[in-house]
């Protein structure tokens, strides 16, 4: 896996917004890269405001859409950062990095 490659831990992988809840509460990761897109009934927005509410763990938008809407709700969710698609290792350990120095 990327992340991996780049020397971070991996704890979990969810595919839809209530494993992803479930599962940060379980690990308590010190951050959550967030897909906007998901399986199921709530969204990556409505997912990652939840979880930060519950658990206050910063969160990492990732997005393929360029949609202002979009990210305009998303940016009300106040996220450590966003990181476009595609993108590559650097855009990624930066986010990363950004985010934790917001910590």
């Amino acid at each position: 896996m990327r992340l991996e490659h780049l020397g971070h831990y991996v704890l979990d992988t969810a595919f839809n917004g209530k494993d992803a809840i479930i599962k940060t509460g379980k690990t308590n990761p010190d951050l959550v890269l967030m897909d906007i897109q998901l399986n199921g009934e709530m969204d990556g927005i409505d997912t990652a405001k939840q979880i930060h509410e519950l658990y206050n763990i910063p969160f990492i938008y990732l997005t393929g859409s360029h949609n202002k809407i979009i990210i305009e709700r998303a940016k009300q969710t106040e996220p450590s950062g966003y990181i476009y698609k595609p993108f590559n290792d650097s855009e990624i350990q930066n986010a990363i990095d950004n985010a934790t120095l917001q910590k």
